[in-house]
């Protein structure tokens, strides 16, 4: 089960791809600083005792790999 951030932040990787993956196909790109700022604060929201590996991911920039995670947790 996931926190209410965990969930905000699930919402902000999510949202954070889909903007990557319409880069190509629209004019201009997006300011996509925004949403890794949004992240960022998000991130800094979870307590210390938040899943480790979460935190590891976050703190590397590893957007994909920790919205995958989030996604995992959502699915058991």
């Amino acid at each position: 089960m996931k926190t209410p951030v965990e969930q905000q932040l699930l919402n902000a990787l999510v949202e954070l791809d889909h903007a990557v993956r319409a880069m190509p196909a629209i004019e201009g790109k997006p300011n996509l600083l925004l949403l890794f700022d949004r992240i960022d604060k998000l991130a800094e929201q979870l307590p210390p005792v938040a899943d480790p590996e979460l935190h590891h991911f976050l703190q590397r920039k590893s957007y994909e790999k920790a919205r995958q995670h989030l996604e995992l947790k959502v699915a058991s």
